[in-house]
């Protein structure tokens, strides 16, 4: 019960933050992409608020949502090189980086959100986040992403057959770009701030993403089909500059990991009640929800994607260890 209340004391003590900030000794910048309040940026700022307090106001992070450091792509180069501190980002984006991340994003490989969470939490995510340090990051944490699932602007999808020809945004990750492919449909890697208007003018027909995106983004009033066939619950994942996290003490390591640590179940608990108020949003709005839906076809056309991504004994192994978790 200890943890659990220094825990929400932490989350509470977040809105005042920025206000503590300018008397740290070190200010951390971190970015996100989601605008303020989404459960991801409340988690980061709830991190800086225990970070601030262990330390004695040592270190505290200023969290710039919104993009307001860049899209995703952008700001990861941008950490790499320590000119941002922290980075909150799914792991999409690092497919093409490191290859242990395309493992928790190849399609159908979570059985439900708790497998995941048992799999992230474990030694196989402990594996995964220290691959980041190759690449000039350190892996801290890993948040919920919710399960992914298509939506579009033209026709309610039942089948595979429904998705032929049609053009689906995908984060810019080859591995997206081939499970798109393998359904039948037109994978168009972009921006995730291009979604909306692109999705508008009809340069694609729709994306696929969790619900509380689908409703923050405002996509469901551009595309109201969403079809719940859940091909991914990819984890996000919380990364530092490892520029940044040289400079710090051992000491402050050992501070920033265990404020990492502790700022997952805050983010847990707030990602549900948002998702459950993101789906009663899109829904009384008027979005077309379609659940009856067979994936076992979905399920095998992946097979050629897990053929040509599994490609090192390693990664192998990890999809192993993954399907024997229980």
């Amino acid at each position: 019960m200890t943890m659990y209340k220094t825990l929400a004391t932490a989350f509470l003590a977040g809105a005042a933050m920025m206000t503590g900030a300018q008397a740290c000794e070190i200010t951390l910048k971190s970015s996100d992409t989601h605008p303020d309040g989404y459960p991801t940026v409340a988690a980061v700022k709830a991190m800086g608020a225990m970070l601030e307090e262990r330390t004695n106001g040592r270190l505290c992070i200023e969290v710039f949502h919104s993009a307001q450091l860049g899209q995703e792509k952008d700001t990861i180069e941008q950490t790499q090189f320590g000119v941002i501190d922290f980075n909150r980002v799914s792991l999409g984006p690092f497919n093409n980086i490191i290859e242990e991340t395309q493992i928790p994003s190849l399609p159908y490989i979570f059985r439900s959100v708790g497998h995941m969470h048992r799999v992230m939490d474990g030694p196989i995510g402990d594996q995964i986040k220290d691959a980041f340090s190759d690449h000039d990051l350190i892996g801290l944490a890993f948040y919920d992403g919710g399960s992914r699932s298509f939506y579009n602007s033209d026709r309610p999808i039942k089948s595979m057959a429904d998705l032929k020809g049609m053009k689906f945004r995908v984060m810019q990750s080859d591995l997206f770009v081939d499970m798109v492919s393998a359904v039948g449909a037109n994978a168009t890697p972009m921006p995730y701030g291009e979604v909306y208007s692109s999705i508008q003018t009809g340069v694609i027909d729709g994306a696929e993403n969790n619900w509380p995106s689908y409703e923050s983004s405002g996509h469901f009033e551009v595309a109201k089909y969403y079809t719940l066939d859940e091909h991914l619950i990819v984890p996000e994942v919380l990364v530092m500059s490892k520029r940044s996290w040289e400079k710090l003490s051992p000491e402050d390591q050992k501070a920033v990991r265990q404020a990492a640590k502790d700022s997952v179940p805050v983010m847990r608990k707030l990602w549900a009640e948002r998702e459950a108020k993101s789906e009663a949003k899109v829904r009384s709005a008027g979005a077309q929800i379609i659940t009856d839906i067979d994936k076992t076809p979905f399920i095998d056309a992946m097979k050629p994607v897990y053929d040509k991504y599994l490609t090192s004994p390693t990664l192998k192994d990890l999809v192993a260890r993954i399907q024997a978790t229980e």
